[in-house]
């Protein structure tokens, strides 16, 4: 009797010396400088208004480039120089390579079977290897190659239709993006099928359904970050969530069926498209994580939304800042008109013979970057972060919204000035160049950036070689604001309603 009290005596000992020096420890950390949190809420008193990007701007003009706050239950550290996160992405990078649980991830995604939100492990690893050896590789790429001309073109030709009216720009775009995705990931335009228009889901429905995606992977879900508060689900975002794939799934089962059936019997069938090649890998038994139908729906899922309105609400920007100061669509035309001639469109091979046009791609994602916060990241372990001590668990924003603002790295950047990247080829958008950060670095990056790359290059090349632009007769340049809507991709709040006017031989349309 008395070894055993001896024992538990021994025990809490233990247990009260861990507990004090685990105090101590955290009495010695140095933790970036950040407001103090309030009881429950954290600093979630401090994200004024819709744009919580320009919150944590302002918050870090008082508290510098790396600072710490707390939402709810967890720790979150927000970095807003180039500096910083390079620290995070880069010099730091296996540290920070997984992300946080939300409910997006989990309602949205089949529980963390997209890319995007599974967290760091096999299944991630696997499935991006798939992604870049599979899906982006530089032959599948240039095999679909003949699909971004075709429906470039019939983006054009549906423009020049309508020229001399006003047109809402961004449903051109997305139809545009839309159908190129379409194709390369599914085969066909599922759109354009009477049948399946009846039995399954209209384009305005599944460009609804695409939007809501998007903003309830981008909303601040209480739930989130005070989890005892989440069986509530105070602001409905879990409720719309579950609608969201309840809506969701006969599209994708459609799908997968019909490319099941069209292989199904056939002897070495070769793969005409991206759910074909994922199809082909399910059950795979030389995968080391076993890929499901689920896998294969939240493929699709990241494929579609990743490619369509990050692509369009790039371009919209561009052709925004274009119209309210022409001089730069006018050195784009010149220089267009120098390169191209006026006998034919732009093609892929023609964008490394115009700088102009890719210094107005890039000053577009420096000033209006489409993910203005990259998708959180989690830390896996303890960490020291420019002298600082970052703990296991916390959130990690990187804030591409003010890393592009910075006044010691951009002169006037609230200045839209594509001449600010002549003759600086060393600051690239593929994740090297930590100034510019529109499709992330690091583990995290997006995959489909080089497709994402052509796409708006292509575009936006051929929109300016093919259009004079202006804005419709009752509207003055002035007019024309720039606020933000956001979401996870942010919008303009007001579209851009443009007049276009060919520029080029009319047998050409």
């Amino acid at each position: 009797m008395e070894a055993s009290v001896s024992w538990s005596w021994l025990f809490l000992l233990a247990l009260v010396s861990k507990i004090f020096f685990s105090q101590l420890r955290k009495l010695n950390l140095k933790f970036p400088p950040g407001p103090k949190p309030w009881p429950i809420i954290g600093n979630l008193n401090l994200i004024n208004g819709p744009l919580p990007h320009q919150s944590l701007h302002k918050l870090s003009q008082t508290y510098g480039p790396i600072m710490q706050l707390k939402f709810g239950s967890y720790p979150v550290v927000v970095a807003s120089t180039a500096e910083m996160a390079k620290q995070f992405l880069k010099t730091h990078d296996h540290v920070f390579a997984s992300r946080p649980r939300t409910a997006a991830g989990k309602y949205i995604t089949y529980n963390y079977l997209n890319i995007t939100w599974s967290p760091h492990g096999p299944y991630w690893r696997q499935g991006r290897k798939i992604f870049l050896s599979e899906l982006f590789s530089s032959k599948r790429l240039e095999s679909f190659a003949y699909i971004r001309v075709e429906e470039i073109r019939s983006f054009i030709s549906r423009l020049c239709a309508l020229s001399e009216k006003p047109v809402m720009l961004k449903e051109h775009l997305s139809r545009l993006t839309l159908s190129v995705m379409s194709r390369c990931v599914m085969g066909k335009e599922y759109f354009r099928e009477p049948e399946f228009q009846r039995s399954v889901m209209r384009i305005e429905e599944f460009q609804e359904m695409l939007d809501e995606v998007f903003l309830l992977n981008g909303v601040f879900n209480i739930g989130d970050w005070i989890p005892w508060l989440d069986f509530l689900d105070l602001q409905g975002y879990v409720k719309r969530m579950k609608a969201l794939t309840k809506k969701s799934e006969p599209f994708y089962d459609y799908v997968l069926d019909e490319h099941k059936a069209k292989s199904e019997g056939v002897k070495d069938y070769v793969a005409k498209d991206m759910v074909d090649s994922l199809l082909q890998l399910v059950d795979d038994p030389d995968l080391e994580v076993k890929l499901t139908n689920d896998s294969v729906k939240a493929f699709i899922q990241d494929l579609i939304a990743g490619g369509t309105d990050t692509s369009a609400t790039t371009l919209e920007w561009a052709m925004s800042e274009l119209i309210k100061q022409p001089d730069h669509i006018k050195r784009a035309t010149e220089e267009l008109d120098r390169v191209i001639g006026r006998d034919r469109w732009v093609e892929e091979k023609d964008i490394p013979q115009l700088p102009y046009i890719d210094a107005i791609m890039k000053e577009t994602m420096r000033k209006h970057p489409v993910v203005v916060l990259l998708p959180p990241h989690l830390a896996l372990d303890d960490c020291n972060v420019g002298g600082f001590d970052i703990r296991r668990g916390t959130r990690v924003f990187i804030n591409t919204w003010s890393i592009g603002r910075d006044p010691s790295v951009w002169d006037a950047p609230e200045e839209f000035n594509p001449e600010r990247f002549l003759g600086n080829k060393a600051i690239d958008v593929k994740g090297q160049s930590f100034e510019l950060l529109p499709f992330g670095s690091g583990r995290r990056m997006c995959p489909g950036y080089s497709l994402g790359l052509k796409m708006i290059g292509s575009c936006l090349a051929n929109m300016l070689h093919g259009f004079n632009w202006k804005l419709p007769e009752n509207m003055k340049v002035e007019d024309l604001g720039m606020e933000e809507a956001c979401g996870l991709v942010t919008h303009r709040k007001f579209p851009l309603v443009a007049v276009t006017e060919p520029r080029l031989p009319i047998h050409l349309y």
